[in-house]
Parts: structure tokens; sequence; C-alpha cells
């Protein structure tokens, strides 16, 4: 399938980040915020094994569409990490080890998953996962009551990243459909283990963020049970989401058939007039319904 998107890379941003963003960014709450800094700490590994797995098939690909469509890919990735690397080290200011998180996140994925699964079952997870980040820019942007109270700078970051994410959204899936030829099986397998391992890899960067900040026992039960009430109940966070998640597992689905960005063009008219992520992203911020 084509793309309807074009990838487009874009690097040199400023988002602010060395500016006075709060500790507690997202309306004050230490689980919300923590929530998106734990997530932030596994991208610039995640990216790389994006990357890692898809090159892995690079060699084979005829269409000379989906190799300029790789190469895109790759360099958006790439810079997705140099940015989360740089917001990342705002976390380390904190006292947040955040190479010890990277060191386990690269162990994860390059130790144990790259060296003991086929690469069309990575080539599985990556597509899988580029899926999650996807339909992540849905839940975080459509409805715009979800990041209203977050500070402008860093959900400017989370913008950009969601619309990159949405640009190349089809490209890891059409390597493992059109040249790894994976099964529906697999293709579904991949991404129950992805669904699982994602969340729990960012509930527990997010359980020790909660304990460096110095939060007792009961301090952090009681946050735990607001936050996972705003993450998965009902009118939740992920339950946004359920439509577009659920579709992956539909046979003969495609990235493509459904879940377009409703305000992507806005988001991409206003970085292209101003050349400003910040502004960009508080465009989408307003479309939001």
């Amino acid at each position: 399938m084509t793309t309807p998107h074009t990838i487009t890379p874009r690097s040199q941003l400023d988002f602010g980040l060395d500016g006075d963003i709060p500790t507690y960014w997202f309306a004050g709450d230490p689980f919300k915020t923590r929530l998106f800094d734990a997530m932030s700490v596994i991208f610039p590994e995640g990216e790389r094994f994006f990357i890692a797995c898809v090159r892995d098939f690079r060699d084979q690909v005829q269409d000379p569409q989906l190799q300029a469509d790789i190469k895109d890919f790759i360099r958006q990735e790439a810079q997705h990490g140099l940015v989360h690397d740089q917001y990342n080290r705002r976390l380390k200011a904190q006292g947040i080890d955040v190479d010890r998180l990277e060191a386990i996140t690269h162990h994860i994925l390059f130790k144990l998953v790259r060296r003991h699964l086929p690469a069309r079952q990575t080539l599985a997870e990556t597509a899988a996962a580029e899926h999650l980040t996807a339909i992540m820019a849905h839940g975080f942007f459509e409805r715009k009551s979800i990041l209203n109270q977050a500070d402008p700078r860093v959900r400017a970051l989370y913008a950009w990243h969601a619309m990159e994410e949405i640009e190349h959204k089809a490209v890891a899936f059409d390597v493992m459909q059109k040249v790894a030829g994976v099964g529906y099986l697999r293709r579904v397998w991949a991404m129950l283990v992805v669904t699982l391992s994602f969340n729990l890899h960012v509930l527990l960067n997010t359980r020790y963020m909660l304990k460096v900040d110095g939060f007792t026992r009961w301090q952090r039960l009681k946050l735990w049970g607001k936050g996972l009430a705003w993450l998965y109940g009902p009118g939740g966070l992920y339950m946004g989401l359920a439509r577009h998640y659920l579709g992956y597992f539909r046979p003969g689905f495609h990235p493509w058939q459904n879940g377009q960005m409703r305000s992507y063009g806005l988001w991409l008219d206003t970085f292209n007039r101003t050349g400003d992520p910040v502004l960009a992203g508080e465009a989408l911020h307003a479309a939001g319904r």
C-alpha cells in the first residue's frame, strides 16, 4: 500500500527542554508525570531496537518506495532517540538513575530478545510496537482533556514524536508482510507480547521513579490507585485506544486502512509555516475535542 503521509525526518528541533519545566510537569501529578518520564527512558534503546530489526531485512527489499521509506524511518527513529536522550538528562538532574534504567532496557532488547529470538519475531514485535506508538497519538491528542494540564513544551515533544510515528506507522509492518513473510499468528502473538511487556516495563520504571522521589509507601499506594484508574479505567487514557488497538487483530489489517489522525494536517501546516515544534504542538492540542 502506498504511504498516505510523507515520511519527513526533522532535526535540530528546540522544545525548550533546558527551560524551567517543573519536575511534575503533568498537572502537578507525580504518577502521570513519571509515567510519561518512564516511557521517555525506554524510547532511546527502543528506537535503536526498531532500527536494527528493520535493518535485518533491508537488503531483501526490492520495492524502491519501501527502500526510501525505510531510510526515512531510520532517520526519524534515530532523531527520536536523540531528543529523548536530551529530555532524559532532565531526569538525571532529578536523581533518576537513567543510565541504569537504559542499561536494563538495552539488556532486555539486545542481549535477550535479539540474541535469542528469530529475526522474523523481532520484526513482528517491532511492527506491533510501532502500531502502539502510532495509536497513542489518538489517545494523547484527539481528546483535548488528556494532556490539557501538561507543560506545553513536553506536550509539544510528545506531539512531534506522535506525528512522526503516524507518518511511518506502516514501514515495519510492510517489511514484515512483504519481505519477511510473517503470518497472522506470529503477528498477533507479537502484539500480545509487546502489549504486556511494554506496559510492565513502563510501570516498573514508574515505580522506581516514585520511590526515588521520596514518597512513602502509603503515599505511593494512593498515587497508584488514582493513577491506574486514570490509565486503565473507564474513560481513561488507554480506553480511548481500544478500537484502534483491536483492529490489529483483524485478518487482512493494514495500518493505513483506518486510524487516520484527524488533526495531523494542522500540526504539519503549523510546523511547516513556523518551524516551531512548540507552536505546532499547541495547534494540535487546541484542535482536540
